[in-house]
């Protein structure tokens, strides 16, 4: 059992950068590969980010790539998104996600783990 928690969601401008964070509970966060997930009112919960066990294998929705970081810190049972240039677009609530196998997915039902999700709202 993996329980999870955000933190470090908020309002910004155009433009600005959150970070945001994910606290895991438990010993066996390495075992895990971690993902960050977003959800907009009415619609679907969307892939952002996924980091394997390591942090050394990540990969991102083309929507963000190259405005977005995933990484881990395995000592601190922690995984972050670095958001920069935001867009009002990216408005919606973010989740983290814990999923124990090895084989990549950006589907959010193949994953084990969530938490409860933090506000980012971006203001135009």
């Amino acid at each position: 059992q993996v329980q999870l928690v955000e933190s470090g969601g908020g309002l910004v401008q155009a433009g600005g950068s959150l970070r945001l964070a994910c606290a895991a509970s438990g010993r066996t966060f390495s075992r895990y590969a971690m993902a960050w997930f977003r959800q907009a009112p009415g619609k679907e919960r969307d892939f952002v980010a996924r980091i394997n066990r390591s942090g050394g294998n990540t990969y991102y929705a083309s929507s963000v790539k190259g405005r977005f970081t995933i990484s881990r810190d395995n000592a601190k049972n922690t995984v972050y998104l670095q958001m920069n240039t935001l867009k009002p677009e990216d408005t919606a609530v973010y989740y983290c996600a814990a999923d124990r196998t090895i084989l990549v997915t950006t589907t959010a039902g193949e994953y084990d783990y969530w938490g409860q999700g933090t506000q980012v709202t971006v203001s135009s």
